[in-house]
């Protein structure tokens, strides 16, 4: 049965009409990726019309090769001229701009191109291999457990917010708030409308999330006159030739940084709305404290380009195992997914894999062939961004600005959304300008009505609330979520070499094998009871380290 869904997805995949789509998708995905201010979402969205007549699995299939060709098209803008094309792409201008300035951008992107090639193959794999396993765990999931895992997820990103914590929270509740707005769905009241139609129908996601992220980017580019007339390079001719081999030999020694950031990169993508821009920052974080020679970087290291780069392209395989496994987008892109396939009244759910197998294998063969694809069209592609960076920032921005319109438009024919974006967009770049992150507030308005179905689900099924601490998943995220919350404060006070930080990983192990082992059978106690191995072992080093002598 396996072996013919393969063959039935390969079919998909493989026919001429769905491999020229994908060629041409990884191509607008490259180039939308390396134009700051046009983020990979908007280029989905602007993707997503165009497949409404294909067949679901084509159009996935197109809108996955734009996805991967943004997530590497953010490293040529970053190389080249220092300036990030996509927020997953901003720590590769930490080395990647100071190597090219020193006479090698060839090396520089074939570290870049290669790096997202592994990564995205890694995560690939991994997609394969446990999105199956994850819809078998989706199953034992009920109402309390989908409202505390999101409760996880809020928490996560607002832990990630490090030193902007408080105005984390305040940007992630102020996106619950904005999903409130309109009427509910459980019931069908509406709520904070104040006697408007346009409130009455709420906010839609596409319209609020490119308002947000790009309307408001696009702002703070012209905002003044000298940024609105500069280019991205006022130089004549860019001659760039990208150096594969050499690169590949450089990545052959450095082949445990790929592993080790793509890995950090399909973690982050599981987790719900922390995306690329988290985790290239997270992978060039633990290269530089896993290096022997820390101070290297941002004066040009190689692995400051390969960490980051083989990141945040695993991140969208992590993504994507949720929605598949779960119906929960791992990140905005992935929410955009989950609208086209709601498009075409398929409903992710941890049954999805068993329901549609060929219309997942053929996500999973995509995945693989839009890789490859990028591989071979980033030096194509280059040649086009060269002359793109010639073109001043206010005929750049009123361009995206008109696109993303036309895209929101396209949505749902109403013109509403377009004001939706304008006000949005405007609420962005005050929050940019005030210190406020963006990634909290998206992650509000994407998990809010998921949090709010299930809870309306939860208190429809029974009004017992203990429910939501005693069911061991509930009770899982429950002490995940408090242990995250708390996550700043541990790096704090780690950097002031406070001795309680040791007996923090020892005490989330053993809070977590507590509903492990409530979980029953034979794998998960016997993990739980390995958690407290590992949590006695740490603790017994705690206490040793503890009583030693300064």
């Amino acid at each position: 049965m396996v072996v013919d869904n393969l063959l039935l997805a390969f079919a998909e995949i493989g026919n001429i009409q769905t491999l020229l789509l994908m060629i041409v998708g990884v191509g607008a995905g490259l180039l939308a990726g390396s134009i700051p201010g046009f983020t990979i979402a908007m280029a989905v969205v602007l993707t997503l019309p165009f497949t409404f007549s294909m067949p679901p699995a084509q159009g996935l299939a197109t809108m996955i090769s734009v996805l991967v060709g943004g997530l590497s098209g953010g490293l040529m803008s970053g190389i080249l001229t220092g300036i990030p094309g996509t927020p997953s792409s901003v720590a590769t201008t930490f080395d990647g701009f100071p190597l090219a300035r020193k006479g090698e951008p060839g090396f520089a992107l074939g570290l870049g191109v290669w790096s997202s090639f592994f990564g995205g193959m890694i995560s690939a794999v991994l997609l394969v291999l446990f999105a199956p396993q994850l819809a078998r765990i989706g199953l034992e999931f009920q109402p309390w457990d989908f409202f505390m895992l999101v409760i996880f997820a809020l928490t996560v990103t607002a832990s990630l917010a490090g030193q902007n914590l408080v105005k984390g929270l305040i940007a992630g509740a102020l996106g619950l708030l904005v999903r409130t707005v309109g009427e509910d769905e459980a019931v069908g009241v509406g709520r904070f409308d104040f006697g408007s139609d346009y409130l009455l129908s709420g906010f839609d996601f596409i319209a609020v999330l490119i308002g947000l992220f790009a309307f408001s980017q696009l702002l703070s580019d012209v905002k003044g006159r000298a940024a609105a007339q500069h280019a991205l390079t006022d130089t004549g001719n860019i001659q760039v030739r990208i150096e594969h081999i050499r690169a590949l030999k450089e990545l052959a020694k450095r082949w445990t940084v790929v592993v080790r950031s793509a890995l950090i990169g399909m973690f982050t993508g599981i987790l719900p709305g922390a995306g690329g821009s988290i985790a290239n920052i997270l992978a060039y974080d633990q290269a530089k404290k896993a290096s022997k020679d820390p101070d290297s970087f941002g004066t040009g290291n190689p692995e400051g380009i390969i960490a980051p780069e083989s990141s945040n392209n695993a991140v969208e395989g992590g993504a994507l195992t949720p929605l598949m496994a779960l119906g929960i987008p791992g990140d905005v892109t992935a929410a955009i997914m989950l609208g086209a396939l709601l498009i075409h009244d398929i409903v992710p759910s941890p049954s999805f894999i068993s329901e549609e197998p060929v219309l997942a294998y053929s996500i999973f063969i995509a995945f693989f062939v839009a890789n490859f694809i990028m591989l071979g069209m980033q030096s194509v592609m280059l040649r086009v961004f060269v002359l793109v960076t010639r073109i001043r920032m206010y005929m750049l921005a009123a361009v995206i600005l008109g696109l993303a319109s036309i895209g929101v438009f396209a949505l749902n024919n109403v013109a509403d959304d377009i004001w939706t974006l304008f006000w949005f967009g405007i609420l962005g770049f005050f929050m940019r300008q005030f210190g406020f992150p963006l990634a909290p507030m998206i992650l509000g308005v994407v998990l809010g009505n998921i949090a709010e179905l299930n809870l309306a689900r939860a208190l429809a099924i029974s009004n017992d609330y203990t429910l939501f601490f005693t069911r061991p998943w509930a009770l899982f995220f429950l002490i995940i979520a408090l242990f995250s919350a708390v996550f700043p404060l541990f790096q704090k006070a780690r950097t002031e070499g406070a001795k309680w930080v040791r007996f923090y990983a020892p005490a989330l192990l053993t809070c977590a094998s507590l509903p492990l082992m409530l979980m029953g059978g034979a794998v998960r106690p016997g993990l739980s009871l390995l958690c407290l191995c590992l949590a006695a072992f740490l603790c017994y080093k705690a206490i040793k380290a503890a009583g030693a002598p300064a």
